[in-house]
């Protein structure tokens, strides 16, 4: 019976779901049911499943981030997610993670259940049969005490290694995860193994080698979920290309990652957003040193990453520099630093020429700031100017030379944008809208907004509400 787990932030979608679909037609049962992605991953932790059903667009925890961390707990795992006909950009992203299927909700409206559950039981018998070792169970106890973890810590190579690597080793190694095998041997062939195994995680991306001892009585599920926290905990910060093997044992603790204390996440922060890392080495690798010392998890260092990019391109957009992008994954702290470094470097290049000092480059960016924190309130160049210690005039100069843009017109801009975000994701009125984005005259707002739109702020929310994105996006809370 493959064991069924629906994910979905609606609970009539769920309930709808399980109460109309022929789930027993094709060999299925509903065990359980999520309305966001933290509680599947609770759901999985603790009852066996064989096929998640997930939604994309969730609070809490998004469909793609679950499929995400699931791909790498969880790798014989069937996944298929539920989409919206206009969120098919979403699709060929969760089908990179290892969805095998996705159902558009149109489907569910015309009632072709029988087909889309065909179709799913077939890929999921077809999959059991490519597999030809099954895992131990969960409850097997290990008698030997050695083994040897070899890991990617990119998850998108999916080849079997063994046969890969055309060694004997069906009978030895086992799946913990995406990427991620655990090999025992006994005897002479466990003597062998650290001279043949390092070479082959150095050909694997971001690839490593854990010799673990302490194994010896514990339960396959121990096992997994002691290399899967060491992963996380552990490997993620201590990954270096050029570290082959690294001795662990299962019965020294380790030091797991907890949430960071809210004031100091903020003190990193702020220093990130000063200049001074990008002209000074030594101010550098102090800031890549705190960062590290907060031991983010992966999601929460992203997280921190974003507030970051949002932050800088608020300065740098306008700038020879230009938006600055987002890193596309990460798989280690090494990952962070390599992709800061290259971000320094980037923005010494574009300013090389810049006329003003790293004391006014660091006004210009708190300037910023303040525009963007006090957006409800109707700042002037004067008022800044003057809070920031410098005439009027050089404020202004300054202003323009780092942003490319006169303080009137970045200050409208970010405003305009602010309410256009208001306009199309609330129902509030025009005029609180207006007074949120610093304009106490109602008329006067509509009518800068038509200058920078063409439209009025009613016609431009009409207009968005008539998209099924715009409208969703209108009616959330």
């Amino acid at each position: 019976m493959i064991k069924v787990l629906v994910v979905d932030d609606d609970k009539l979608v769920r309930k709808g779901l399980i109460s109309a679909m022929p789930w027993n037609d094709f060999g299925m049962q509903v065990t359980g049911e999520a309305n966001n992605g933290q509680k599947a991953l609770e759901f999985l932790e603790s009852q066996p499943v064989d096929l998640l059903l997930t939604d994309l667009a969730m609070p809490v925890m998004s469909g793609v981030e679950l499929l995400r961390i699931a791909r790498k707990r969880y790798p014989r795992l069937h996944m298929v997610v539920l989409t919206l006909h206009q969120d098919f950009e979403y699709i060929q992203e969760a089908l990179r993670l290892g969805a095998i299927d996705y159902i558009a909700k149109v489907q569910l409206e015309r009632e072709r259940f029988d087909e889309v559950l065909g179709r799913i039981a077939a890929r999921i018998n077809e999959q059991r049969e490519q597999r030809r070792k099954p895992l131990p169970s969960d409850e097997t106890v290990f008698e030997l005490d050695h083994g040897f973890v070899l890991m990617s810590l990119e998850r998108d190579p999916d080849r079997n290694w063994p046969q890969e690597w055309g060694m004997p080793a069906d009978e030895t190694m086992l799946e913990v995860e995406r990427n991620c095998w655990l090999w025992l041997a006994a005897g002479g062939e466990q003597r062998q193994w650290p001279d043949i195994l390092p070479d082959h995680a150095g050909k694997k991306p971001r690839g490593m080698l854990l010799a673990v001892s302490g194994l010896a009585q514990r339960s396959w599920k121990e096992i997994q979920r002691w290399i899967r926290g060491y992963m996380e905990n552990v490997i993620f910060y201590e990954y270096r290309p050029d570290r082959k093997m690294l001795p662990v044992s299962m019965k020294e603790p380790y030091e797991t990652l907890t949430a960071p204390d809210e004031a100091e996440l903020n003190r990193v922060k702020e220093s990130w957003l000063l200049s001074s890392w990008v002209h000074h080495d030594r101010n550098f690798e102090k800031l890549l040193a705190d960062m590290k010392s907060l031991r983010l998890r992966e999601t929460q260092l992203m997280g921190l990453l974003y507030s970051l990019v949002m932050e800088w391109n608020r300065f740098f957009d306008q700038t020879q520099l230009g938006k600055i992008q987002m890193i596309d994954s990460i798989h280690c702290w090494y990952d962070v630093e390599q992709w800061l470094g290259g971000l320094r470097q980037s923005i010494r290049e574009s300013s090389g020429q810049a006329a003003c000092p790293q004391d006014i480059t660091d006004c210009m960016a708190k300037a910023v700031r303040m525009l963007h924190t006090e957006i409800d309130k109707q700042l002037t160049a004067a008022e800044l100017a003057q809070r920031l210690n410098l005439s009027r005039s050089y404020f202004s100069q300054c202003f323009k030379e780092m942003t490319g843009k006169t303080f009137n017109d970045y200050s409208r801009s970010i405003r305009i944008e602010k309410a256009k975000d208001y306009l199309q994701n609330t129902n509030k009125t025009i005029l609180w809208v207006a007074e949120q984005t610093g304009y106490s005259d109602e008329k006067y707002f509509s009518r800068i907004f038509r200058e920078f739109t063409g439209v009025l702020p009613s016609e431009y929310r009409q207009t968005r509400r008539k998209s099924p994105k715009g409208k969703e996006a209108a009616d959330s809370p």
